[in-house]
């Protein structure tokens, strides 16, 4: 089955990078361009990321997109790049676009809406950061089109495979929360939100450290929260997640 591989410049915060991702959305990794450090999301991504790389490096273009065919063993088996096409500047892959997108539709109401912000001093990069009046959420999507996910209190398994998301999903929320509260001088609670593109079987009981939704309920889940952040705080918040020094400690 083919499928692409789509590789954007990242400039911000002082950070230079080159982000890798699947047209499902889902992030093979990044290189920095000043330090030469190459991040990947999944040991078996490495090869396509760095041949991606260097096509864009070669290309001098803002963006491109690369046709990749997928093998039945890992999705990077084979990498063609010898038809290459140009995507708009700007443009996000597909499923990034669109959970980027809906997210967006919150800012009206209220709610700042954070994209790719580096965490740390060890390449972290928070993929959504969402500050409003009904809390603050970090937001990771998973892209598992066509499988079944079970949920648990203490997991989720795809296609009978357990998964790591849950635990992510805790020492992301832990971080941003400790950052985040050091930076604004006051309380912040930050609740996990994990988005899959995935059919979620219907089970009695639901993870406790995250909340696990599908793409398709965003954003109408957050607009369901009731508000309870006060508007100074939520400035407090807000102007906090702003400032570069935040997320470089």
């Amino acid at each position: 089955m083919s499928s692409t591989l789509t590789v954007r410049r990242w400039r911000r915060f002082g950070a230079d990078r080159l982000v890798v991702t699947e047209d499902t959305g889902e992030r093979v990794g990044w290189i920095d361009l000043r330090s030469g450090q190459i991040t990947v999301d999944r040991p078996t991504g490495e090869a396509a990321l760095r041949l991606a790389a260097q096509e864009y490096l070669r290309a001098d273009v803002s963006e491109l997109v690369l046709p990749v065919v997928r093998g039945p063993r890992d999705a990077f088996d084979e990498l063609v790049a010898d038809e290459i096409s140009t995507a708009r500047p700007g443009a996000h892959s597909r499923q990034d676009e669109s959970l980027g997108a809906r997210l967006e539709r919150l800012v009206p109401s209220g709610w700042l809406v954070l994209h790719d912000v580096p965490v740390g001093l060890q390449g972290g990069l928070l993929d959504h950061l969402l500050i409003g009046p009904g809390g603050v959420y970090t937001i990771r999507s998973y892209a598992h089109p066509g499988s079944a996910a079970c949920l648990s209190r203490t997991g989720i398994v795809i296609d009978g495979r357990p998964t790591h998301y849950l635990r992510d999903a805790q020492l992301e929320q832990s971080r941003v929360e400790e950052l985040l509260r050091n930076s604004a001088g006051v309380v912040v609670e930050v609740r996990a939100v994990i988005v899959l593109d995935a059919v979620i079987l219907a089970t009695p009981v639901r993870p406790e450290a995250a909340l696990v939704t599908v793409r398709d309920d965003v954003p109408d889940v957050f607009r369901r929260v009731p508000p309870r952040l006060a508007a100074t705080k939520v400035e407090a918040i807000r102007a906090a997640a702003g400032r570069r020094s935040t997320w470089t400690v």
